[in-house]
């Protein structure tokens, strides 16, 4: 079971690898830990000028080092993240989900044919 998990995860993550748009949602939603923070550094470095990357997060750049623990690896990934970007930051501190839920809410069909949200 190891060794297929293993490939399976290999096998993902060289997808990712060559993919030519990669997009990361709630980065940072989390602290990282040091581990994990090294093995992004490590994708970020094999994306940088080869793919394009659309990153979400709900912490600004200036709040990465603390959630990150490690103020050099978060320097660097930000380095490769903020070069030749365009930054879209959105100032609505309610949750965009929730504020449109009604546009993204399935349609019930009722008993007698209709339709609810």
């Amino acid at each position: 079971m190891t060794e297929e998990y293993i490939r399976k995860s290999q096998t993902q993550l060289k997808r990712i690898r060559e993919a030519d748009l990669v997009i990361i949602d709630d980065l940072m939603y989390m602290a990282m830990d040091q581990r994990e923070a090294n093995l992004f550094f490590h994708l970020i470095n094999h994306l940088y000028e080869r793919s394009s990357i659309i990153l979400t997060s709900n912490k600004g750049p200036e709040e990465w080092g603390e959630l990150m623990g490690d103020q050099g690896i978060t320097t660097a990934i930000l380095d490769r993240l903020l070069h030749r970007v365009e930054v879209i930051q959105l100032n609505d501190n309610d949750s965009y989900r929730i504020k449109h839920q009604k546009l993204f809410m399935p349609l019930v069909r009722t008993d007698e044919g209709g339709w609810i949200v």
